[in-house]
C-alpha cells in the first residue's frame, strides 16, 4: 500500500476552509460495521465531504468499499457511529423518510442492474415513475438526460442490444435523471475498457460541475491516473484508500 496518512478521528473536509453545517453533504462519525458472522468490515471511519466535492475511494476487492456506499444510502446500517447525509442520520431513517432521502442520491452500479425486458427509455424513466412523477414531467426530463449521456438515439433499444459502455451510460442516466445532490458510483468502470471508462468519468465530472457531490469507488489505480477530464486532471482529485477496515488519505 502507498504511504498514506490515516484520517484523524475528528475528520477533515476535502477543502481547506472550515465548512458550515449547511455546506457538509456527507459525514461519517466513528462508523464501524461488523456483520452477524463476526466479520469486521469497517472500523472507526471518520469522513466529511462538502457539497460539490469529488472523492475517489480505492481498495482491493472485498475491502469494504461497497459496504461504505451502502451505509450512505441506507442499504446497510452501522454497528457503531453515525452516518449523516444532508444532515439526516441515515441509520435512524425508516420507511418514507428513508425513501425521500434516497431520492436525493443517484447510484451507479458496476453490473448496471438494468431491466432486460424494458427499453433504454423505460429503464431510465422507471426511477421517476417509482417516485410518483407525472408522465409529462418524465417525458420532459427523459430525452435531455439521454442526450447528456449520448444515448438519445437508443431510447427504444433493449439492454441486450447495447455494448457494456452503453449499458453503463444507461445506468448513469438512471442515476442522474432525478437531479440528485449525491452520486455514488460503485466500481462504475470495472467492466469497461479505457475509452468507455473515460466517457463515464467525463460524465461524472460534468455532474460535479452542475453541483453534485460525487464518490467513486474503484480497485483500479490506473483509473485515477487517467488524463484530463473536462479541464480537471483526475490525478489532482482527492483519493482515499480502504485498507484493513480503515480509511487512509492517499492524496488530499
Amino acid at each position: 500500500m502507498q504511504s498514506a496518512k490515516i484520517l484523524p478521528y475528528s475528520s477533515a473536509p476535502l477543502t481547506k476552509a472550515a465548512p458550515t453545517p449547511a455546506q457538509v453533504m456527507i459525514s461519517l462519525e466513528g462508523v464501524s460495521k461488523v456483520y452477524a458472522n463476526g466479520h469486521r468490515c469497517l472500523t472507526d471511519i471518520n469522513l466529511r465531504i462538502n457539497k460539490g466535492e469529488f472523492l475517489f475511494i480505492t481498495g482491493a476487492s472485498g475491502a469494504g468499499k461497497s459496504t461504505l456506499l451502502k451505509l450512505l444510502y441506507g442499504a446497510e446500517r452501522p454497528s457503531a457511529g453515525q452516518v449523516l447525509v444532508e444532515q439526516h442520520s441515515v441509520g435512524k431513517l425508516r420507511g418514507d423518510r428513508l425513501a425521500r432521502l434516497r431520492r436525493r442520491i443517484g447510484i451507479v452500479f458496476q453490473d448496471y442492474k438494468l431491466i432486460e425486458n424494458r427499453t433504454v427509455g423505460e429503464n431510465v424513466a422507471f426511477v421517476l415513475w417509482a417516485q410518483g412523477y407525472a408522465p409529462q414531467e418524465i417525458r420532459r426530463r427523459l430525452i435531455p438526460t439521454l442526450n447528456l449521456v449520448g444515448l438519445a438515439d437508443k431510447v427504444d433499444r433493449y439492454p441486450k442490444h447495447l455494448s457494456g459502455g452503453e449499458q453503463q451510460r444507461v445506468s448513469l442516466a438512471r442515476a442522474i435523471i432525478s437531479t440528485p445532490s449525491v452520486i455514488l458510483a460503485d466500481e462504475p468502470t470495472g467492466n469497461l475498457d479505457v475509452e468507455n471508462s473515460r466517457q463515464i468519468l467525463r460524465l461524472l465530472e460534468k455532474m460535479q460541475s452542475l453541483g453534485a457531490t460525487i464518490i467513486v469507488t474503484t480497485h483500479d489505480q490506473n483509473l485515477i491516473r487517467m488524463g484530463e477530464i473536462g479541464g480537471q486532471r483526475l490525478n489532482q482529485l482527492p483519493v482515499m484508500e480502504l485498507y484493513d477496515g480503515k480509511l487512509f488519505w492517499v492524496k488530499k
